[in-house]
């Protein structure tokens, strides 16, 4: 009998206790359910008002803007880097260090260790052909792997084309690679047989390496590249940019010169080169500069001289941000700054740097005057534009930037809320300065513009993907979408 009682006494538990834990869940639903309503609908208003703002311009199908694009492109492997790295053996380093350049595979540990942390985006040159043919290798049997038109100028020219713009652009490529171009993009510079591989090793957020873990999907990217950083296609490029006639010209991909062993004295005379080319274009055509992830300091001196002082706009993410700045001030050069900045501290930053090349570039030959300054963030786009230059619509081109950096990490051009998150503030300062203006993020006018000093500010909050495709090539993507609505 006791047996009896003790099993039916179980058998009530058992009972009770799966009512007590269904009611607990539809509780838990009742009370969640208001909530994550409220949150789901936040983001619908939100998407629908960046696309409203986005559509308030059309590209003029009849006049299709024309851009010159240089230089350079190749294939990108991309591939689960924390994958890749446990495929071929390599544990992670105990002492995460940053290197300019990698020659061995504990160099790589250590270097991988050092960004992927923070989840901050990084390219580095690697010398080691062997160590980079076992990672290629590698990559080619990896389960998931996944190949891709790469490089700066390729990928933004693909993106203006299919924004609505004719392109040229100063590139070597091979047919496979040139097969993937738009129709609407026409390449200046001789064929190779072989195209230039880089590797994307791509993480999402929250992966794990060892006792690492990322604190946000980023990419490291490695490569062993030999035509790009010659900038092979300049001369072709050259001869053909008078007759295209562009409304704009775009500079990038000069990241491929870092670290790269030239012979004495060649990078200083295609810079040379570079310098030229932008010197002899018609005042009246807009000139941007692509920023890279940089850290040859010496590159990036060249480069303050020669190339900086002639772009009438620049575009960068939130690590060449500051480091572009440092150098300016004379400094040295930031490897690794904070990966999600407040939106204070950007505007500040960028009001810093506007205020020193408008200032630099006074008295300076040839020099152009900064109009147009892009910063591209995982939260936000910040767009700055002097009043009265001959960009335009400065807040549907930030919608649109916004709008384009969910496309291109989700690999969808249809946005899902669903697959999306705000991280931006409700609210943000609009300077660190105590006493500042605080402007709230507002679902049906997420833009928020303004003016202040001879230049206008526009803030757009990214609808952040959560269900990451590829994160490589993103900021080429978001600045390219940006300048197509400004032209």
């Amino acid at each position: 009998m006791a047996n009896g009682r003790n099993a039916s006494s179980s058998s009530s538990l058992v009972r009770y206790g799966t009512v007590v834990s269904v009611l607990v869940v539809l509780l838990a639903l009742w009370y969640r359910s208001p909530v994550q309503n409220s949150f789901d609908q936040r983001l619908d208003t939100v998407l629908t008002s960046l696309l409203r703002a986005e559509s308030k311009v059309d590209i003029d199908s009849f006049r299709r803007p024309k851009v010159a694009i240089g230089f350079g492109g190749c294939v990108d492997i991309i591939v689960d880097g924390v994958k890749l790295l446990n495929e071929i053996g390599l544990k992670p380093s105990k002492t995460p260090f940053h290197h300019d350049c990698i020659e061995s595979r504990e160099q790589l540990s250590q270097s991988f260790a050092y960004f992927f942390p923070p989840g901050a985006a990084s390219e580095r040159f690697l010398s080691n052909d062997t160590l980079f043919n076992e990672l290629v290798e590698a990559s080619r049997g990896l389960h998931g792997n996944r190949w891709a038109l790469g490089g700066n100028a390729a990928v933004m020219a693909n993106r203006l084309a299919s924004e609505g713009c004719d392109v040229l652009l100063g590139g070597r490529f091979s047919p496979e690679v040139t097969e993937v171009l738009s129709d609407h993009v026409a390449v200046a510079g001789k064929p190779v047989e072989d195209p230039d591989i880089h590797l994307i090793l791509e993480y999402p957020t929250g992966a794990k390496w060892g006792e690492y873990v990322s604190r946000r999907a980023n990419r490291y990217i490695v490569h062993s590249d030999d035509h790009n950083p010659l900038m092979d296609s300049l001369e072709d490029f050259e001869e053909q940019l008078q007759s295209f006639r562009p409304d704009l010209l775009v500079i990038g991909g000069l990241q491929m010169m870092d670290n790269f062993p030239f012979e004495k004295d060649v990078r200083e005379a295609r810079l040379e080169r570079l310098n030229a080319l932008m010197l002899s274009v018609d005042e009246t055509t807009g000139i941007h500069f692509e920023m890279a992830s940089f850290v040859d300091e010496g590159l990036m001196r060249a480069l303050l001289s020669r190339v900086v002082p002639h772009a009438s706009s620049l575009g960068m993410n939130e690590q060449e941000l500051p480091n572009l700045l440092s150098l300016l001030k004379g400094g040295s050069v930031t490897v690794l700054s904070d990966p999600n900045p407040r939106v204070a501290t950007v505007l500040d930053q960028m009001r810093e740097l506007y205020r020193l090349l408008s200032t630099e570039r006074r008295g300076q030959a040839g020099g152009r005057r900064l109009t147009r300054l892009h910063v591209h963030t995982l939260a936000f786009q910040a767009i700055i534009v002097t009043t009265g230059s001959p960009w335009k619509n400065t807040m549907s081109a930030t919608a649109k930037a916004s709008l384009t950096a969910n496309r291109h990490v989700c690999g969808s051009p249809d946005i899902n809320p669903s697959k999306a998150k705000l991280i931006m503030d409700d609210s943000f300062s609009i300077s660190r300065q105590e006493g500042s203006q605080r402007m709230p993020l507002l679902e049906t006018k997420p833009v928020a513009c303004w003016e202040e000093a001879d230049y206008e500010v526009c803030v757009a909050p990214v609808l952040v993907c959560t269900d990451v495709y590829q994160t490589a090539g993103g900021g080429d993507n978001v600045s390219a979408a940006g300048l197509v609505l400004q032209i």
